[in-house]
């Protein structure tokens, strides 16, 4: 797609709105608490919809509808899990969450809450908790750069190299201007941009080839398999997409969300409104591969792109059913998607690298200026850490998405669940899971197993949690009282 005033004109204009929200929210950040959380101060809506728009990165936009044309109606599983983990994400964990790490000297960070929560003392716990995020967020926030560099390389034909600079610019601008609230209100412009394009384009995609019945034969006469839900890789291939669900429950950036919230009664509030957002922007994603199938099938001359990389199937629509003007906004949806999920992980490792490493061990007593100043330093250089990592044009985003997603489902998620639900785990046992979990993801990706490394990555991260805090002694009774305290709270307001 070639450069063209109007598109230039929209996304220059979302670009300079993002921009200055990120300047307003410099204004009302005057502590290291408020840039790294925000104060805490998060209402159902802005929290339902950050945590919404910080989840759905670009692969929204870009992976999974490529991987409904590609895979067809097998592709689904991925979506219907990632349904059944949010749910149980926000029904079992949020509230939880939210007031365990107000209890833990107010953490403001999973490695703090980890390290309150089983005073660990020697900080083992803070120093791995961090090297995973580091870890894992550089290559998620790999995943954002590329698909910004798709993005501004098919609009504007830019080279690779210049398309991912300019792709990451304006997010590490107001990431680094406004901290947490800046991400967080940007997050909820963005969702709502989102939620409008992954609607309007399946629509027309499917009125121009005729109808709903019509676009189905299309799909057929490309391929009759792509209308079965059980694919080639049979039960092995739906557990495997299956489990994206179980991600949700090591997610710093979206974890972070729920500790942000005002009070405990947003989150079923805020619940409502996420679960609502999810379920009609995977419709509108798995709609747009799987419909993009029929419309290219009847449009063959314009397949060439798409075919040739599928996860550009929502630009090349945008661009062939819209004028540029319309086209313009619905292509900023996808800038929105990545622009949120990078902005909350760039925010996340700098708060790990600033409260865990920098504050926990160089400068202990740093002032709240010092610290919002390396958080914003640290900003910058994960994201050119980020872009290195990126530098490789044939990189594929779902696919980088679907390692980092496994190594924090594994590494955190037996972690944190447990952690709230269970008085006898331990400071060992949460050693024992994280180093597992993510070992483990990173063992059997090596294998080159069919099974989502995520599946082995939980099922023996819990094993080594149950097991290492049977083995060692139990918790000290202030902490066992904590727990206790913390669960009167819950059932006091409905838990």
């Amino acid at each position: 797609m070639a450069f063209s005033s109007p598109l230039f004109i929209t996304f220059a204009a979302y670009l300079l709105l993002m921009v200055g929200i990120g300047f307003v929210a410099w204004r009302r950040t005057r502590t290291f608490d408020d840039y790294i959380l925000g104060g805490r101060s998060l209402g159902s809506y802005v929290t339902a919809l950050a945590a919404g728009a910080s989840d759905m990165s670009g692969w929204l936009m870009m992976g999974l509808p490529g991987a409904l044309y590609l895979g067809g109606a097998s592709e689904v599983w991925i979506a219907i899990g990632l349904v059944i983990g949010t749910w149980c994400n926000w029904k079992y964990v949020a509230g939880p969450l939210r007031v365990y790490t107000e209890r833990t000297r107010n953490a403001l960070t999973l490695p703090d809450y980890f390290t309150h929560r089983f005073e660990d003392r020697s900080r083992l716990l803070r120093i791995l908790a961090a090297l995973v995020i580091l870890v894992f967020f550089a290559i998620y926030c790999a995943s954002g750069i590329v698909a910004g560099a798709r993005l501004f390389e098919s609009m504007f034909g830019l080279p690779y190299a210049q398309a991912m600079f300019w792709g990451a610019a304006v997010t590490i601008a107001y990431t680094f201007i406004g901290g947490f609230l800046a991400v967080s209100w940007t997050d909820t412009v963005q969702a709502t941009l989102m939620i409008f394009a992954l609607l309007l384009v399946p629509v027309f995609a499917i009125l121009g080839v005729g109808g709903p019945a019509q676009a189905l034969a299309l799909v057929e006469q490309v391929d009759p398999s792509r209308l079965q839900w059980v694919g080639a890789g049979g039960a092995v291939a739906i557990v495997s997409a299956l489990a994206w669900g179980l991600g949700y429950f090591g997610q710093p950036h979206v974890l972070a969300r729920f500790m942000a919230a005002d009070n405990l009664a947003t989150i079923p509030r805020a619940r409502r409104i996420a679960m609502g957002w999810m379920m009609l922007c995977l419709a509108g994603a798995m709609a747009t591969g799987f419909f993009g199938i029929a419309w290219f099938a009847a449009h063959p001359e314009a397949a060439g792109p798409v075919d040739a990389n599928p996860e550009r199937v929502f630009i090349a629509l945008s661009g062939l059913l819209f004028n540029p003007w319309i086209a313009g906004v619905l292509l900023s949806a996808i800038l929105a998607a990545i622009m949120s999920t990078l902005s909350a992980q760039l925010l996340v490792c700098s708060s790990a690298l600033t409260e865990d490493f920098y504050r926990g061990f160089v400068r202990p007593r740093a002032g709240h200026r010092e610290l919002v100043w390396f958080g914003r330093a640290m900003v910058l250089a994960v994201a050119l850490l980020a872009i290195w990592i990126a530098r490789d044009p044939d990189s594929r985003v779902l696919g980088l998405v679907a390692y980092a997603w496994a190594g924090f489902g594994a590494a955190f998620g037996p972690v944190v669940v447990l952690s709230l639900t269970w008085k006898r785990m331990t400071r060992n046992g949460a050693l024992a899971g994280m180093i597992v979990g993510a070992a483990t993801v990173i063992a059997w990706k090596q294998t080159g197993s069919p099974l989502y490394e995520m599946v082995p990555g939980v099922v023996l991260a819990t094993t080594a949690i149950v097991i290492a805090s049977l083995l060692d002694k139990a918790p000290s009774q202030a902490l066992q009282t904590q727990h206790e305290q913390v669960r009167l709270t819950l059932r006091e307001n409905g838990y």
